[in-house]
């Protein structure tokens, strides 16, 4: 059977909480709580002219990579709603293949 996962390109995250908040809506979670949180690290100066500044979306314990969509053949709705098209839905095997494409990339596996 195959193993599905997540996988966050964080070049291109662009900190809009769409994902955040279609998680809220879509699992019907209370105000502060959802099941992709994104962080923000920085912004802090590394060097002129070059900065520290990058926001990436994380599953937290309360994702159920919306199993409800999947089930129907939908995409979970984090990468639906996904505004930057950073998030990517599919077996861990298609999705590793990405992952050695580029840098800035998590792949989160789904239990």
């Amino acid at each position: 059977m195959a193993q599905y996962g997540l996988l966050v390109d964080h070049e291109w995250c662009t900190g809009c909480f769409s994902c955040e908040m279609a998680c809220q809506m879509e699992q019907g979670l209370p105000i502060g709580q959802t099941g992709i949180k994104v962080a923000e690290i920085g912004p802090w100066e590394i060097s002129e002219d070059v900065w520290q500044y990058t926001y990436i979306p994380v599953p937290t314990d309360q994702c159920n990579f919306c199993r409800q969509r999947i089930e129907k053949g939908k995409a979970p709705t984090c990468v639906k709603h996904c505004q930057a098209k950073c998030l990517s839905y599919g077996t861990i095997e298609e999705l590793s293949k990405e992952l050695g494409k580029k840098a800035k990339q998590s792949l989160f596996v789904i239990e």
